[in-house]
Formats: structure tokens, sequence, C-alpha cells
């Protein structure tokens, strides 16, 4: 996640050589064409790329909403994950009287949840991190790995050593309400992260986006090189090169859990949580937090 106000020029040119140099080549053939084939028979009417330029502001507009929509509502997913994950943990603190027994239960839960956050933050991402199997038990490791979904797998065993107190008379049924009912929330949210990670944005929208901003190029510079001669080659890359970077900064948020610069900062939000648990237990010797790289953004 970018947490700059202004974004360096060589950011934008990396993000867009390639395009640029397709849009400059199009607007080459498209004055040379005009220029050599077509000058002396017809002229191209304005209103071509008038129409194309009003459809593909629409089709932008559109796009740009509908990736900050998906873009918004995993950071409020994860922010959720954050209060309910402080919640949890004091809850057990609080919750389940303390014994050398219980404190090893409640350890446990809370070391597990650390494991849940790990193992659902590299299935986003489609990485392997196996940073979650130093905060599990190697029975329940061998356990866990069994299944396809790990951090599924890791919410029933919070489940089973949940019922374990409440059978054992350590909580009552309020308190074991109240726990499981952050388990719930912790799998609500981990299906709403597989959600938008899983549904694919509409590839007709971007695809012919892409289209309608190389036909208006084109007719752009058609038009504009019958009084503008060669110089309809830079003004319609110019105008082209605002299209597409608009397009390109939409398409950067379809996917909110990718691990680049514009996607949501898991691993920052992933360690918080860590360093607060950890410290929640008592423990001393924390991780450091994540801290942003080149002071520019942070993943």
């Amino acid at each position: 996640m970018l947490l700059v106000n202004n974004i360096r020029l060589s950011r934008i040119i990396r993000n867009t050589w390639h395009v640029d140099l397709i849009m400059i080549a199009s607007c080459m053939g498209a004055y040379f064409i005009r220029e050599y084939l077509i000058a002396h028979h017809f002229s191209i009417p304005t209103i071509i790329p008038t129409v194309l330029g009003t459809a593909i502001a629409f089709f932008i507009g559109f796009n740009n909403n509908q990736a900050y929509d998906r873009w918004w509502e995993a950071r409020k997913v994860w922010g959720g994950l954050v209060n309910d994950s402080r919640s949890f943990a004091r809850s057990l603190i609080a919750f389940v009287p303390q014994s050398d027994e219980n404190d090893v239960i409640v350890q446990r839960m809370i070391r597990r949840h650390i494991a849940f956050l790990y193992a659902l933050k590299a299935n986003l991402r489609s990485t392997v991190d196996l940073i979650y199997v130093k905060y599990l038990e190697e029975s329940d490791r061998l356990e866990i790995e069994k299944h396809n979904n790990l951090h599924n797998a890791i919410l029933l065993k919070q489940s089973e050593d949940l019922q374990k107190l409440s059978q054992s008379g350590q909580i009552d049924g309020f308190k074991f309400i109240q726990i499981n009912e952050m388990l719930v929330r912790f799998s609500d949210e981990m299906g709403m992260s597989e959600r938008i990670k899983n549904t694919v944005f509409p590839t007709t929208y971007s695809y012919l986006t892409k289209v309608f901003i190389w036909l208006f190029v084109v007719t752009f510079t058609l038009v504009i090189s019958q009084e503008m001669g060669v110089w309809s080659i830079f003004m319609g890359w110019m105008i082209g090169f605002v299209f597409v970077s608009t397009q390109i900064n939409g398409m950067n948020l379809v996917d909110p859990f990718e691990n680049n610069v514009a996607g949501i900062p898991l691993n920052q939000i992933t360690r918080t949580i860590e360093i607060n648990l950890l410290q929640m237990m008592g423990e001393e010797n924390t991780p450091p937090p994540i801290t942003p790289i080149n002071e520019e953004y942070v993943l």
C-alpha cells in the first residue's frame, strides 16, 4: 500500500512504458496512413473520437469504481480481523481461570490464531509461507496439514479446545457463546477474503476498455493530423496516456491481496496482530514491526 501523497514519475513510467510504446507506434501508423493513403481522398469527422472518448470515460469510470470497491471491502475485512483478534485474545485471557493447565490451553489458542492469520495470508497471496508452523504444536501441525484449507483446519482445532474448556467447566455458557462468536466472525472474514480473491473481475470490461482506448488513440491521431501534422503523434500519445494510466491505476486494485504496492498491506497487518497478541501473553521477545520500503510503500 502506498504511503506517500506524490507518486514518483519513474514508477508511472515503469507501469506504463510498454503500453506507451504501443501507443506511439499506433499514432505513427495512423499519421502515415492518413498522410500517404487517405489525405487526398476524404477527411475523418471529429465526431468519431468524441463518441469514443465518451464511451471510454464510462468504461474506465465503471472499472475503477468496481476495483476500488473490491479493495476497500478487503481493507475493511482485514481491519475487522485486527479488532476481532485482539478481542479474542483478551477474552481468553480474562474469561478462563488461571491455572497451569488453563494457561497452556489459552496460550496455545492465541498462538494458533497467529498461525491462522499467517496461513490465511499465504493462501490469499498464493505463496508458500511457513511462518505459521512455529506457532503450532507438532501434533496440531501434522493434523492440520492433512487439510487442503489450512486456515479452516486451524479454526476447527480452535473450536475443539474451546469445547474442552466448556465441558471441563472452565468457562460458563455465556463466555462460551461470546468466544465462539469470535470464531464465527473469523470464519466469516476468512470467507469474505476468499470470495474477493476467487471472484474474477469481468474480463470483458477490462478487454473492451483497452480496445476502445486503442481505437480512440488511432482515430484521434487521424483527426488532429489534418491540422497538426507530425505533431499529432505526440498529441495522440499524450491524450492516450491519460486514459491508459487511469485504467491501469484502477486495474491495480482489482486483486487487493496481490503482493504489490497497490495491495492491502497484509504483511504489516499480520505482524501488528502478532506483536499485539504476543505482548498480551506477556512475551517480551516479539518480532519488529514491518517498516515501509524506501519510505514509499508497505506490503
